[in-house]
C-alpha cells in the first residue's frame, strides 16, 4: 500500500558502471558528419585546485567497449596536463532527455605507428557514471556547437582522429 500523500520523486536517478546503448552508438566512432553539434565537457582539476572544462566532440571520444572510453586531447590543453597529474576526470553532457555525468579513472595510451596528428590519446574507464531527468521538464539539449566554414575538413580530421583512438585502444587494451 503506498501513500498518495507523499510527494512524487521529481528527480529520476539512475546508476551505471557500463554505457548505455544509447552513449555506446553516439560514440561507436561511425556517422561522425550526423553527429555534429554534439558537445562533452571533460571536467578536470588542476595543481591549483581549479576545475577546468574542456569541450569535445563526437570525434574526439571512442568507446572501444562498454566500460571504456578513448579522448583525444592536445598536449598543451589544461585537461591533458591535470589528467597526467590525478589520472581522473568527469565527463558530463546530454542525451536522449537526460543529463549525464560520468568519474573516469584515465590511463595514457600509445600513440599508433605512423600517427603524426600531435594529439594524445588517453583510455578512461568508468569509475562510476549516473543519468539525472525530472519528469516536470525535458531536457533538450546542453552545450553544442555548428560547423562552419571548413566544416569537411574538421570531419576529415575527426575520422582520422578516430581511426587513430581505435588503433591507440587495440594496442592499449
Amino acid at each position: 500500500m503506498s501513500d498518495s500523500s507523499l510527494p512524487q520523486r521529481p528527480l529520476e536517478q539512475t546508476a551505471f558502471d557500463e554505457w548505455p546503448d544509447a552513449v555506446r552508438a553516439l560514440f561507436d566512432g561511425s556517422s561522425l558528419a550526423s553527429k555534429t553539434g554534439f558537445t562533452a565537457s571533460l571536467l578536470t582539476v588542476d595543481a591549483n585546485q581549479h576545475i577546468r572544462t574542456s569541450l569535445l566532440g563526437a570525434g574526439e571520444l571512442y568507446a572501444p567497449d562498454s566500460r571504456t572510453l578513448c579522448i583525444a586531447l592536445w598536449p598543451q590543453a589544461r585537461a591533458a596536463r591535470a589528467i597526467a597529474q590525478s589520472g581522473r576526470a568527469a565527463l558530463s553532457f546530454v542525451l536522449e532527455e537526460a543529463f549525464y555525468q560520468v568519474q573516469l579513472l584515465v590511463a595514457p595510451l600509445p600513440p599508433a605507428d605512423g600517427d603524426d596528428s600531435g594529439l594524445v590519446y588517453m583510455s578512461c574507464t568508468i569509475d562510476s557514471g549516473e543519468t539525472q531527468s525530472v519528469r516536470y521538464a525535458r531536457l533538450t539539449g546542453g552545450i553544442t556547437f555548428e560547423l562552419e566554414e571548413g566544416a569537411e575538413k574538421v570531419l576529415d580530421r575527426w575520422e582520422r582522429q578516430i581511426e587513430q583512438l581505435k588503433r591507440a585502444a587495440a594496442l592499449g587494451g
